[in-house]
């Protein structure tokens, strides 16, 4: 058989396999399309349990109206993804239709590396600076800081920080108390931080009677190592419980006080 005739013969067969494929899901496609939607079901990518299954069919039946019975073709996946990522417990969204008549959701929520507690007003704030209520469903143990927190949030507000003081402020707490769970050490020896009215930060350790007085949230790791010098050369020499607070927010200073 000449060379040319046997490019010819491959190239027609090629051509052939792919309209055979063409066709094929074309009409499955077609086939998928008339069916309708039995269902929704709901993974999650992550371990976090602010969001279940029952939520999500609530918040599509609220949000997105009545999908059940609907032709799977015409299920508008991009308004389910809205619908969901306009929780605030929503990281992100992906809707997508599957052969045996089930609209499918995966769901990835805001992990949060703080809670807030303002007044009787409870928030937590994520990586990114993303603030959001807290959960009915799941309490995240992550630290804790109350008092005054200079965070102008109403109850049930999510977004960001509205002023670029209060970002800032924000921004450098994250930072701090990333710190603090690298390091483990102060993660779990510290239970509690509260923010005085004059901005000061109050750390409470988990033992002892001192409260340490760290100031705003710039230079923690000089202020973390002055903690750590007080339990290593002045609380051994006074004994437990001789100090009432130790302020390490001054450079080069350890002040403590009765």
């Amino acid at each position: 058989m000449k060379k040319g005739l046997r490019i010819t013969l491959a190239a027609a067969a090629a051509c052939l396999i792919v309209l055979v494929y063409l066709v094929i899901h074309g009409l499955n496609e077609r086939r998928i399309g008339q069916l309708t939607c039995a269902g929704v079901r709901v993974e999650f990518a992550d371990n976090l349990t602010f969001v279940t299954a029952k939520d999500v069919e609530g918040y599509l039946s609220k949000g997105y109206g009545n999908y059940l019975g609907q032709r799977l073709d015409s299920v508008d996946l991009a308004k389910v993804e809205n619908v969901l990522e306009g929780k605030s417990a929503i990281l992100k969204a992906d809707a997508y239709t599957t052969p045996d008549g089930y609209l499918n959701v995966r769901l990835r929520q805001r992990e949060p590396v703080i809670r807030f507690q303002k007044d009787n007003n409870g928030f937590y704030a994520d990586e990114k600076g993303f603030l959001f209520p807290l959960q009915r469903n799941y309490t995240s143990m992550v630290p804790i800081i109350d008092g005054a927190v200079p965070l102008n949030v109403e109850r049930g507000y999510k977004g960001e920080p509205k002023t670029d003081a209060e970002k800032k402020w924000l921004s450098e707490v994250i930072d701090l108390v990333n710190f603090m769970q690298k390091s483990k050490t102060w993660a779990e020896n510290i239970c509690q931080i509260t923010v005085t009215e004059g901005g000061d930060m109050i750390m409470i350790p988990r033992q002892g009677k001192e409260t340490f007085i760290f100031g705003s949230p710039v230079d923690y790791e000089r202020k973390f190592e002055m903690m750590g010098r007080y339990y290593t050369s002045i609380l051994p020499e006074m004994g437990a419980g001789y100090y009432k607070t130790v302020n390490v927010k001054y450079n080069g200073q350890i002040v403590c006080r009765k």
